[in-house]
């Protein structure tokens, strides 16, 4: 039984329940424990690729994969904006648009 669940399934449920957007620039890797720690992942360098490939603009990855960044060629890298996480909480302030405030009539 997998005890830990994408990032981007995370911050889906996260977008749903809060009612905040997930910012359409950011692309992001990683599982999650149910602990909320973010684990690393393979394939690292062609995620991002991919995710420059499709004109995003910021990637959260794992912060264990922080040393993967050297793998992803110099001009690629000067495009994206890398945020490593080490918890979910991480992933969502990066990923979700900021809270909406909502005027209440009295």
């Amino acid at each position: 039984m997998n005890s830990a669940a994408p990032t981007y399934r995370r911050t889906d449920i996260a977008s749903l329940l809060s009612g905040r957007l997930v910012k359409h620039t950011v692309g992001m890797t990683g599982e999650v424990t149910l602990q909320g720690r973010v684990l690393p992942i393979g394939s690292f360098k062609q995620k991002a690729l991919a995710a420059h490939a499709a004109g995003l603009t910021d990637v959260i990855l794992p912060e264990r994969n922080r040393g993967d960044l050297d793998d992803i060629p110099e001009q690629v890298r000067k495009q994206l904006t890398f945020h490593p996480a080490i918890t979910v909480q991480e992933v969502l302030d990066r990923a979700l648009e900021p809270a909406r405030e909502v005027a209440h009539l009295s």
